[in-house]
């Protein structure tokens, strides 16, 4: 029973970085927008959220740096594609390999440094139940901040008014336009509502997850909450399970590696890779078949007739 809590409570803390940064896309994917910078905003939040935490004490405003800095690189990103209709997809990678060098900058004399790990809740009776007491109920800030964003994510996109103007500008932007609503400032909120996400998915990282700061710390978590987002077909529902079991994967093969199962350790390490690359070439088979259920026009640039 204890390993079993063990391993559900690292599963949790494994998966919370996907599961923030995806929701962040998906909301921007839903707008039209394909932003592929989502692991250069993610390592610039991990950068700016150590730096901030470590210079005044405060994990709050660590977390704060790391979701501004995640706002300022999407608005870099939104200049680009919405102000200047530039190509999403170059964009996107632009904008990972700008964040993975700046980021570098930003945290080269913090190198090695260490801070307090964000305080986790207790709540009496609750934390101490068996097997799920830990997992659930004595968990640090940014796990509750995921679950309360992925309800509102879920709420806003289907069950509010904002949420089906904003999936309809993702299907036509034109027909959108034609009614009277603002295409590019819509897709102008849903990116910077990526980056924040984002950022905070990455300042989670120095700042709860491993606390200490270690240059390209986020280790292609980016590029995993692009996978699960198509993994999720976009729906927020699917989107946690899918990250929860990516973090099972990335947590099971490190007991696995602890057990001395006879695998060479790089290909143990590879395994949340691997796992992405077949998910994505089974989804990518069913959407053959049964039809995309991707936005419209995603990553199409959207250029207000006059």
């Amino acid at each position: 029973m204890t390993l079993f809590e063990a391993v559900l409570l690292t599963v949790i803390t494994a998966s919370t970085p996907l599961l923030l940064a995806a929701l962040g896309e998906l909301v921007a994917e839903r707008a039209g927008v394909l932003n592929l910078g989502v692991e250069g905003m993610m390592i610039m939040g991990a950068a700016c959220g150590f730096a901030g935490a470590y210079l005044t004490g405060s994990t709050f405003i660590g977390a704060a740096c790391g979701v501004a800095a995640g706002v300022a690189m999407a608005a870099i990103f939104a200049l680009l594609t919405l102000g200047l209709a530039a190509n999403q997809v170059a964009s996107g990678l632009t904008l990972t390999i700008v964040g993975l060098g700046l980021s570098g900058l930003i945290g080269g004399s913090f190198v090695g440094q260490k801070i307090e790990a964000a305080p986790q809740a207790h709540i009496p009776w609750l934390s101490d139940l068996p097997l799920i007491g830990r997992a659930l109920f004595a968990q640090d800030g940014f796990v509750y901040a995921s679950w309360l964003l992925l309800g509102l994510t879920a709420w806003f996109l289907y069950r509010s008014r904002g949420g089906l103007i904003l999936r309809a500008v993702g299907d036509n932007p034109h027909s959108a336009h034609a009614l009277g609503y603002g295409v590019r400032t819509i897709r102008l909120w849903a990116v910077l509502f990526g980056g924040g996400c984002a950022g905070l998915a990455g300042a989670y990282l120095p700042l709860a997850y491993t606390p200490f700061w270690v240059s390209g710390m986020t280790a292609g978590r980016g590029w995993i909450a692009l996978a699960l987002v198509v993994f999720s077909s976009w729906l927020p529902g699917r989107l946690a399970i899918g990250a929860y079991l990516f973090g099972a994967v990335s947590i099971l093969q490190l007991h696995a590696q602890g057990a001395g199962l006879a695998l060479p350790p790089q290909v143990m390490t590879a395994l949340p890779y691997l796992a992405t690359i077949v998910v994505l070439v089974v989804v990518s088979a069913l959407r053959r078949q049964a039809g995309s259920a991707a936005p419209a026009s995603l990553g199409l640039a959207f250029v207000p007739e006059r």
